[in-house]
C-alpha cells in the first residue's frame, strides 16, 4: 500500500508521509497488495478504524508493522 492508497483509506496525510516509507521497508509486495485491497473496499473514518480494519487481514506481520508505523507516526515520535 502506497501514499495514495493510505490517503484512499481514510489516513491524514501527514501522517501518511510518515508511514508509507516505514511500510514499504517492512512488508512484502503480496503483504502491500493485501492492505491496498482495504483501501478499496471503503474509507475509514480514521486511523482507528483503518487498523480495526488491518486486523481482519489475520497477518501478524501487516497487524504489527502497520500498528507500530500509525503509533510512531501520530505521535510524532518518527516523521
Amino acid at each position: 500500500m502506497t501514499r495514495s492508497g493510505l490517503v484512499s483509506a481514510g489516513i491524514p496525510k501527514p501522517i501518511v508521509a510518515c508511514m508509507a516509507g516505514r511500510m514499504v521497508d517492512r512488508l512484502s509486495i503480496l503483504q502491500l497488495r493485501r492492505l491496498a485491497g482495504l483501501g478499496k473496499a471503503d474509507r475509514s473514518r480514521d486511523l482507528e478504524q483503518f487498523l480495526y480494519r488491518v486486523r481482519s487481514l489475520r497477518d501478524p506481520q501487516i497487524i504489527a508493522v502497520t500498528g507500530s508505523s500509525a503509533a510512531l507516526c501520530a505521535s510524532g515520535m518518527v516523521r
